[in-house]
């Protein structure tokens, strides 16, 4: 019989434990002691805080970023087939999602490896609930172009998509590169696109505001290196 797969979220700021991993997913991480995980440090940072059963020197962390290999893959599920149970740790927010790890649960179901997801904390969810945007419809993009030109052009991309497919456009940037993103958007698109800024979610400082373009350019919020999430939607009808 082989072991499971646990996906593990992790928190995405400095709040309260409690606040953001219920108490039955803590106490079920408890009970592990084989991790993959993106960075080993901060894993163990969080395992800590979990205050895991095993002793910390003797849990196994197996590295999974992006550097790592499809035949590296295979290695890291050999635990799994020997009927070990592995979580599968972000390193902030839920694994697999704008994270290393969709490939691993892929191969974990072609091994039929039971995949289980716990509940936590999602930057794209938590987001979009809060936005007052289109949830119906939605599209996570990842990262824009850093280049100024592809840039543009990629912004205008999603608000044409926006408008043609009343779809709720959704990217992130690094932090130190937010605010150049943000002041870019307003430049870039039309007057009536709705534009969500949410910044330092789940923490204290959370700040999530959804305006138009119009109402944006009139002052921008500082957010430089300020981890942020971006979301784009404009209600007009496509011209047909």
């Amino acid at each position: 019989m082989t072991g499971k797969l646990y996906l593990i979220p992790t928190p995405i700021s400095d709040s309260d434990l409690n606040w953001v991993i219920p108490v039955s997913v803590r106490a079920s991480i408890q009970e592990l002691s084989c991790f993959i995980v993106e960075h080993p440090k901060t894993a163990r940072q969080f395992l800590k805080q979990i205050a895991c059963k095993t002793p910390l020197q003797e849990i196994q962390l197996h590295t999974l970023n992006t550097h790592s290999k499809p035949d590296d893959l295979a290695v890291l599920l050999q635990p799994l087939l020997s009927g070990q149970n592995v979580g599968l740790l972000s390193e902030a927010g839920c694994p697999a999602i704008a994270d290393p790890g969709s490939d691993l649960v892929r191969m974990a179901h072609d091994k039929k490896i039971p995949v289980i997801p716990w509940v936590g904390p999602s930057s794209i969810i938590l987001a979009l609930m809060a936005s007052g945007l289109n949830g119906q419809c939605f599209c996570f993009n990842g990262y824009l172009p850093v280049e100024k030109h592809a840039r543009a052009q990629q912004i205008v991309t999603l608000e044409k998509r926006s408008i043609q497919h009343n779809q709720t456009q959704i990217f992130i940037e690094t932090p130190y590169r937010n605010q150049g993103l943000l002041e870019h958007i307003v430049q870039t698109c039309r007057d009536d696109t709705d534009l969500c800024i949410a910044a330092h979610l789940t923490a204290v400082n959370e700040m999530i505001v959804t305006k138009s373009i119009k109402a944006w350019k009139q002052k921008l919020p500082d957010i430089h290196k300020v981890p942020a999430i971006f979301l784009l939607h404009n209600r007009s009808r496509p011209v047909t």
